[in-house]
């Protein structure tokens, strides 16, 4: 996963966030979960709803919260432990429906709860059961340290990997989207040729070469980088306004993150 944005010289309004908390509930869609309205009603009452926000919390945010956990000493097993616990505890013990979400990003937030949860529960959690309803992502102990930051000692100390962990899971995310929407289209085989060119600057296929594979003109795939840049663009503001209160922190948000990334 690289850790490059486009850069076309067209700039790019912010897109319009998933605001609806209903998203999910009903028609079966993804939970928008990154959306602080979503996560604080998942805060509420033990509802079925809220167990599948919590689960789908999970699912998203916990590989920079256990990275982090990771980093400051834990064992895989006991991080991902301790990462189980302290969701279960931020959406059963009430904290989220007492949160402004005007005082801060989403990304902060819930580094500042894992922060308490490890100064307040960290004796706590070491003594609840293993398990539970949450299924992590397997990974072998390898990819767990990778992962981490602890295969290089030069990585950076645990909140600056906690950020660029966060990074590169939106910017994962967004590749999800851009994939999904090429799959909706019908247009995979196109995805597959156009895809290496979010990774650099340029092309690392001339795109003559490109063309005479997808049997365009060379102009016509030009046009279609172009669109996909763009594209990716969007997505990947409209994934950061979603963890913010405000669309005009989405610009700070995305410096903050590619700052992450580049240290």
């Amino acid at each position: 996963m690289s850790s490059k944005v486009p850069t076309d010289s067209t700039s790019t309004a912010g897109a319009t966030p998933r605001n609806d908390p209903g998203v999910g509930r009903a028609t079966g869609a993804p939970f928008a979960t990154t959306h602080w309205t979503v996560v604080m009603e998942a805060g509420g009452a033990d509802t079925e709803y809220s167990k599948r926000a919590l689960e789908e919390l999970c699912r998203i945010y916990w590989r920079p919260i256990y990275a982090y956990l990771r980093r400051v000493g834990n064992t895989p097993h006991d991080a991902q432990d301790l990462a189980q616990s302290f969701f279960g505890q931020l959406l059963n013990s009430g904290s989220l429906e007492r949160v402004d979400p005007a005082k801060g990003r989403f990304r902060s937030f819930l580094l500042a709860s894992l922060k308490h949860f490890m100064a307040n529960e960290w004796d706590r959690a070491r003594t609840l059961k293993r398990g539970g309803a949450v299924e992590f992502v397997s990974m072998s102990a390898e990819d767990c340290d990778v992962l981490a930051g602890l295969a290089d000692a030069s990585q950076p100390g645990p909140e600056r990997w906690y950020d660029r962990q966060w990074a590169l899971t939106l910017l994962d995310r967004v590749l999800s989207r851009l994939q999904g929407e090429f799959a909706t289209s019908g247009k995979l085989v196109l995805w597959a040729q156009l895809r290496e060119t979010l990774m650099s600057d340029r092309a690392s296929v001339p795109y003559a070469v490109m063309a005479e594979r997808l049997e365009m003109t060379e102009g016509a795939v030009k046009v279609a980088v172009h669109r996909l840049r763009q594209r990716y663009r969007d997505l990947l503001r409209e994934e950061i306004a979603q963890t913010v209160t405000d669309p005009g922190q989405v610009d700070a948000e995305l410096q903050d993150l590619f700052a992450a990334l580049g240290s």
